[in-house]
């Protein structure tokens, strides 16, 4: 094992299971070296880790789409970063989860991960979200795949806070973009109630809204969460949002944690070529605190940020 700095190394990990969840989506389980256990014991939700992904084969050729028929023979020389859906470290033993969506040819390759094979990976890497003791509430903001990191912290909030209240708006395009979630439907109902049992299992309060309203609200995200915020005015210095999406709703949420005046921790997604600093590629444009501007590193840095440090553009 090559140990790199601040809490940080390259393992080895075994595959438990690379389980498909619709057409694109999967969860994939990775056992750990034992060694990783002193340094994932202590990550935090929102860290995650760079895996190499250069030895792995790619499907059949079948089973690779026609929008990927090209960009897929390209060879793949740098980590691909993945936030943890979960951490379990215990008995000497870390098991990390990490829930992905097949959308170039790093992703269509590790769709072909297969039990008791092996990759490398880097971790934990980055900052997380930070919990303040102070507050009582907490709004969780996931759209399309932002959710990972935020049922990792779900799973936090639950274990570690017991008394902070949790709600969840999760939004995506379709009511099929919800596959990476364990879904339960009661079909009884004229519009189909769909339970996120990741959320549901911790007794978490779920709105879903949809694009196209094939599930829940029809709309973003952020309108659904404006009208919860404006009907029952949250205590700003009692909650907290924490936000993890694309970046156009990032900001949105940005500004409405500015609106209702409550603190907000938004998870940011930037090209992350080597995870720990070296390469500058993952630049993040924020305040310094004489009110300039300065850039830091998504992935040291980061990639959690408060929202109102961010200069979003």
């Amino acid at each position: 094992m090559t140990t790199l700095p601040s809490k940080k190394g390259i393992f080895t990990a075994s595959v438990l299971q690379n389980r498909g969840m619709g057409a694109q989506f999967f969860r994939l389980s990775l056992e750990l070296e034992k060694r990783a256990n002193a340094f994932f014991c202590a990550a935090s939700a929102g860290q995650f880790v760079e895996i190499d992904v250069s030895q792995l084969a790619l499907p059949v050729e079948k089973l690779i789409p026609e929008n990927l028929a090209d960009s897929s023979q390209r060879n793949i020389l740098l980590r691909r970063p993945f936030s943890f859906a979960d951490i379990d470290s215990s008995n000497d033993c870390t098991i990390i989860e990490i829930l992905y969506c097949v959308l170039g040819p790093a992703t269509l390759r590790m769709k072909t991960l297969k039990t008791g094979d092996t990759v490398n990976l880097i971790g934990p890497l980055g900052n997380g979200f930070t919990i303040p003791e102070e507050k009582k509430s907490a709004i969780l903001v996931a759209g399309g795949m932002g959710a990972p990191p935020l049922i990792h912290l779900a799973k936090v909030l639950k274990k570690q806070h017991q008394d902070i209240e949790i709600t969840a708006f999760v939004g995506a395009k379709t009511k099929n973009d919800l596959a990476f979630f364990d879904i339960k439907t009661d079909k009884l109902k004229k519009k189909p109630d769909i339970t996120l049992h990741q959320f549901a299992k911790h007794n978490i309060k779920t709105f879903i809204s949809t694009d196209d309203g094939s599930a829940g609200f029809k709309g973003f995200v952020t309108e659904m969460l404006k009208n919860r915020l404006g009907e029952n005015k949250p205590a700003g210095a009692e909650t907290i949002i924490y936000a993890c999406g694309p970046e156009a709703m990032l900001s949105a949420t940005a500004a409405l944690s500015g609106e209702f005046k409550i603190p907000c921790q938004v998870s940011l997604e930037r090209l992350m070529a080597c995870g720990i600093g070296l390469c500058q590629s993952c630049a993040v444009k924020c305040k310094d605190k004489n009110g300039g501007d300065v850039y830091k590193l998504c992935c040291k840095d980061g990639p959690v940020f408060w929202a109102d440090e961010v200069i979003w553009e």
